[in-house]
């Protein structure tokens, strides 16, 4: 119906109320990209292979002697002495615009396609049917997805690249607009989406393997006898949602790398990495390494063994 219309005054209250929890959305979103920023930014910075602090000796749980470098409490301090509590945050601007970008956009995609318009399973459905449906809704989660991640990436990037600064201690990265400008020159605009295509088939694999497993061990390993088989049901998806991440994990390190990779930062060049050709390359070389799970861990981090420069006995 045209604004102002009839139709379009009964729907007012329905689209304010939309309005404000896609406003409510986007804060949360916000606020939840601040609190993890920490995080976010020693994760980075340990992909990258910056480890400025000398491993320590620990025991681990059969009382051997072993290596350990820093976790993220001692790196995290490591980075306040360095540049103070706020040094905590830096690129956290550019991150809160590609988190609300990524709201927004997919805000926008479930209003061209409703999910009123979707088939949710039901237990009264047969196996065929439940199926096709869980297809159905993880193709609109896909399209949701891929959708915001192409819009966010660019201020992912500029994001990255902010946060690796650290290692060279280079300014080269210093506001959104400057870098956008300096990455146009630069690189083009294939600049801004250096990684993205690691990152879109990691989002991808995630969906898929997660809504299935999820799907199959609801419908053939919970017994709808069971006492709590529903409650079991709401969190398959969790759990699954957890072990998937961890073998997708590769994908999001390799975007990550190549994001900041040969871009004049210290960060993304020799000695930490060579100039990749692609994210294949950047694959095949951290296999080789055996760092495709390099800063999946932040807590207990054993260190490679070429970092043994003193007896454990």
């Amino acid at each position: 119906a045209p604004p102002g219309g009839a139709w379009g005054q009964a729907d007012a209250p329905g689209g304010a109320r939309a309005e404000g929890t896609e406003g409510l959305f986007v804060v949360l979103g916000a606020g939840l990209a601040a609190a993890s920023h920490p995080l976010l930014y020693v994760k980075l910075l340990v992909q990258v292979g910056h480890e400025p602090l000398p491993p320590t000796v620990g025991r681990n749980v059969l009382g051997r002697k072993v290596l350990y470098l820093p976790g993220f409490f001692t790196y995290a301090r490591h980075i306040v002495d360095v540049d103070g509590k706020r040094g905590l945050f830096r690129g956290l601007t550019p991150r809160l615009i590609s988190s609300t970008l990524s709201t927004i956009t997919r805000g926008s995609v479930k209003k061209a396609f409703p999910l009123e318009d979707m088939e949710h399973v039901s237990n009264k459905d047969d196996v065929k049917t439940s199926l096709r449906k869980v297809v159905k809704e993880t193709s609109h989660e896909m399209m949701m997805q891929c959708v915001s991640r192409v819009v966010s990436h660019p201020l992912h990037v500029i994001s990255m690249r902010c946060m690796v600064q650290f290692v060279g201690r280079e300014v080269k990265y210093s506001g959104v607009f400057s870098a956008i400008s300096r990455m146009f020159k630069e690189e083009g605009i294939l600049g801004f989406f250096v990684g993205l295509v690691p990152h879109i088939l990691g989002d991808v694999i995630f969906l898929w393997c997660c809504n299935l497993l999820a799907h199959f061990i609801n419908t053939y390993a919970v017994d709808d006898n069971f006492s709590q088989a529903s409650v079991i049901r709401s969190y398959t998806k969790f759990v699954m949602g957890i072990a998937v991440s961890m073998l997708t994990y590769p994908f999001l390190l390799v975007g990550d790398l190549m994001a900041v990779n040969n871009c004049g930062l210290r960060a993304g060049l020799p000695p930490y990495a060579p100039a990749f050709t692609s994210w294949i390359h950047c694959w095949r070389y951290l296999s080789a390494q055996g760092q495709l799970f390099r800063g999946s861990s932040l807590l207990f981090r054993r260190a490679p063994v070429p970092a043994a420069c003193f007896p454990l006995d």
